[in-house]
């Protein structure tokens, strides 16, 4: 091994890290079946980012993101905070793998405000579950978009969740996800089925978490569905998505307001870096976004 070689501290392929199954499930108030059924993984699909929030506090306000289960346990489910897609997903990873599911890793390019062929980095975390021989695409970690159902792995349907229907589209041998909003098929992401492993995303999770123009460090971003409506924050744009397209926006003019707005609406338990507040500040001074 050369000093330029990058190894995962995650266990082996195939080993199942341990995990506190009973402290994720009071996490996201789930008292269900444990059986590895579809119906026991919609339920934890709906709940887990009703309960988990999206957000981005650790590289904006420059701490480590780790990907190792025990981190990811101590930072999500003890201390109560949320994270991005890679945290997320793999985080649900672990949990349906313990509860006897087939799980794989898959990378995305993401297309949300790019153009339908751009060529994007794989830069986002989504997992392939197989249930009876049916494979099905799941995704808690899309932020302001994110699914809260998983999704038949079949082009060419509309296919019904809890909030926005999505469809699978195909293109070479891969398949674009695409959500419609007011009447509007808008492409989320493009994947691929080639199984990704903790180190593949050690490194795109690096890159996003510490690269000075990630938007992941430049500006905030936090997302959080309920069964009505959806929320997001970009920076100073706070927003509340209802069924049908309509959107009640306004923007943040203070520290203290985004602050209440991210633990009462977000329910983010905030770190406590002594820089907090004065990165908040220069946050609600932000120009409106475009």
């Amino acid at each position: 091994m050369t000093s330029s070689t990058i190894t995962s501290e995650q266990p082996a392929a195939g080993a199942i890290p341990l995990i506190d199954i009973d402290a994720y499930f009071s996490r996201i108030h789930y008292e269900g079946s444990r059986e590895p059924t579809l119906e026991t993984l919609q339920a934890i699909h709906l709940l887990h980012p009703q309960h988990i929030p999206f957000e981005n506090l650790n590289p904006l306000l420059g701490i480590p993101v780790k990907l190792d289960i025990d981190s990811l346990v101590s930072k999500i489910i003890l201390k109560k905070r949320g994270g991005y897609c890679f945290e997320q997903n793999l985080l649900l990873k672990t949990v349906l793998e313990s509860l006897g599911f087939k799980v794989k890793g898959l990378a995305a390019r993401v297309l949300w405000n790019a153009p339908i062929d751009a060529i994007t980095a794989r830069g986002h975390m989504l997992l392939l579950i197989e249930i009876d021989s049916v494979q099905y695409v799941a995704d808690v970690g899309f932020g302001g978009q994110t699914l809260t159902s998983p999704l038949v792995l079949k082009a060419g349907i509309t296919q019904a969740t809890p909030h926005e229907p999505y469809r699978l589209v195909p293109v070479g041998d891969e398949f674009r996800l695409e959500v419609l909003i007011r009447d509007e098929w808008r492409a989320l992401y493009r994947f691929g089925l080639q199984e990704q492993f903790p180190v593949d995303y050690e490194v795109s999770s690096w890159y996003l978490s510490t690269h000075t123009e990630s938007h992941f460090v430049t500006g905030l971003v936090a997302a959080r569905v309920e069964n009505d409506k959806r929320y997001t924050l970009r920076n100073n744009e706070f927003a509340v998505h209802h069924p049908g397209g309509n959107t009640e926006r306004r923007r943040i003019t203070n520290a203290g307001e985004l602050e209440k707005i991210l633990i009462e609406n977000f329910r983010v338990d905030l770190p406590a870096p002594s820089d907090l507040k004065a990165v908040l500040r220069r946050i609600v001074d932000k120009p409106a976004q475009a």
